[in-house]
């Protein structure tokens, strides 16, 4: 077993062990979000930051933009952002702000096929987070992601997940492996929304004009809403009377694709069998 971190030869993935995975982040929890990220910029493989601009994704960027300036190179890791077509403007006008104050390269990956609401409802049927809440995580997040990871030759992302966010995220770990082998790094696993809101404000990092409303977590905009109290956990605004905490973003990739099949498959059968009684009726 290595001594440090840095020791640690790639590649990681799906055969890591998990004692190596244990190793690794009993010794990354010992150090600083910046010293996690100093770390992930020189040892993870083909390296993205995936963000929807939310404030812990913000601070991520500034952070690695900190650390690119001091080594005296440009922004070392260029961003993903999936536009679901459903964003609200100020997300929109929040993306551009940040690739034009940090330089730093955008990528832009939307549900296939389509660049408008309009048009991905036409296909798909209005309002389809209510009547297929799975197919629409799919087709706008879950698809959109793993074409980028493919098309960029993605290994490893960064993503703004924290423990204090609650649901699915209350034990995540800074380094994780998923069932496709993709690397994720958390690097503000152990921090809480104050330590996030303070560094935001003292940084004066760029954030979403819908914080100042008493926004925290933002997403789309039919399944967002300020929290209701003070006390409230930051992502209670998301998904609000739902048991649901996560889009499938962050969920097994292969579960999520066998059941779009599935239901795409079950979907065209019942189309098939309406067409059949109608040309019997006739």
């Amino acid at each position: 077993m290595p001594t440090t971190t840095t020791q640690i030869r790639l590649p990681l993935g799906r055969e890591t062990s998990p004692e190596t995975l244990r190793y690794i982040n009993e010794h990354l929890a010992t150090l600083s979000p910046t010293e996690i990220l100093e770390w992930a910029m020189d040892t993870l493989p083909n390296l993205y930051q995936t963000t929807a601009f939310g404030l812990t994704g913000l601070v991520t960027l500034d952070m690695i933009h900190k650390i690119s300036t001091e080594r005296q190179q440009p922004h070392a890791v260029p961003l993903i952002f999936l536009d679901t077509l459903y964003h609200f403007k100020e997300t929109i006008a929040l993306a551009q702000q940040c690739q034009e104050t940090y330089h730093v390269p955008l990528k832009i990956f939307r549900p296939s096929d389509y660049t408008t609401a309009k048009a991905f409802e036409h296909d798909n049927g209005p309002r389809l987070w209510e009547t297929d809440e799975a197919t629409y995580d799919y087709l706008v997040k879950v698809e959109p992601a793993h074409r980028a990871y493919a098309e960029l030759n993605v290994q490893s992302v960064i993503t703004g997940r924290r423990r204090s966010q609650k649901g699915d995220r209350e034990s995540i770990p800074i380094l994780e492996i998923d069932s496709t082998g993709l690397i994720k790094l958390n690097p503000l696993a152990y921090w809480d929304y104050q330590q996030v809101w303070t560094y935001i404000r003292a940084n004066k990092v760029p954030y979403n004009a819908l914080v100042d409303q008493g926004y925290r977590s933002i997403g789309d905009w039919h399944s967002t809403k300020a929290p209701s109290t003070e006390g409230d956990n930051e992502r209670s605004g998301r998904w609000s009377n739902s048991q649901k905490t996560e889009c499938g973003l962050h969920k097994d990739y292969f579960k999520m694709r066998a059941a779009f099949v599935a239901a795409k498959n079950k979907k065209k059968e019942q189309e098939e069998s309406h067409r059949s009684s109608i040309r019997i009726a006739t």
